[in-house]
């Protein structure tokens, strides 16, 4: 009996040190309190990207519809950028073929020069970074719709100036988005390590999903 009684202790023991597993934190959440039968309810709410109707690189109308059962990470640029644009696409790039095929994961890049970067010039682009199909949206809409979620929905900074190499300034962080709509990280696109650390995550929040 002794036997039995120690072998439970070390398996009790094994599985109290046992790390749970690693879940992302939401980036954009809100408490509030209310009081309910005199007790203190606090209540989590979690922001989510909002409907959204946009052109991708065909020309065709793709709307947050057709993200629905997929993680996916968005960015803003424009196709002539001269500074980091170029190194955050090379570095989504390596996301791109890490997932290709996957119908869980999906990306997201919006231009923010609207006027020259028709759908067809964006096609062009995506043709030759070597994209192919849908997995991966270039996404065209008008300068309040792109700036708008650009900054009330993604946080990321975007807008027009004059002043700076290209003509406009923009964040050059990837936005790790759930299938929930809900954002799950920010990473900066112009780094190794942080593209490298937005794969990890991807694959953790991926993990979420398949409990």
């Amino acid at each position: 009996m002794r036997v039995n009684y120690l072998t439970c202790l070390f398996l009790l023991f094994l599985l109290s040190c046992k790390e749970a597993p690693k879940r992302l934190p939401f980036l954009q959440m809100e408490q509030s309190e209310r009081v309910v039968d005199g007790k203190t309810v606090i209540d989590t709410v979690y922001r989510t990207i909002p409907a959204f109707k946009l052109l991708n690189q065909d020309s065709t109308v793709v709307t947050d519809k057709d993200f629905n059962g997929a993680i996916y990470v968005a960015d803003f640029f424009f196709t002539t950028c001269p500074t980091i644009c170029p190194v955050m696409h090379r570095n989504l790039l390596k996301v791109y073929k890490k997932y290709e095929g996957n119908p869980e994961v999906k990306l997201a890049s919006h231009t923010i020069d609207v006027k020259y970067d028709v759908p067809s010039r964006m096609k062009t682009y995506a043709d030759k970074l070597g994209v192919k199909g849908t997995q991966w949206e270039y996404l065209w809409g008008t300068k309040e719709e792109i700036y708008g979620l650009a900054a009330r929905n993604y946080i990321v900074a975007a807008k027009e100036d004059k002043n700076v190499p290209g003509g406009f300034m923009h964040q050059g962080y990837l936005i790790l988005v759930d299938k929930e709509k809900r954002i799950r990280g920010a990473y900066d696109g112009t780094l190794d390590k942080e593209v490298k650390k937005l794969m990890e995550d991807m694959d953790i929040l991926l993990k979420e999903y398949k409990k």
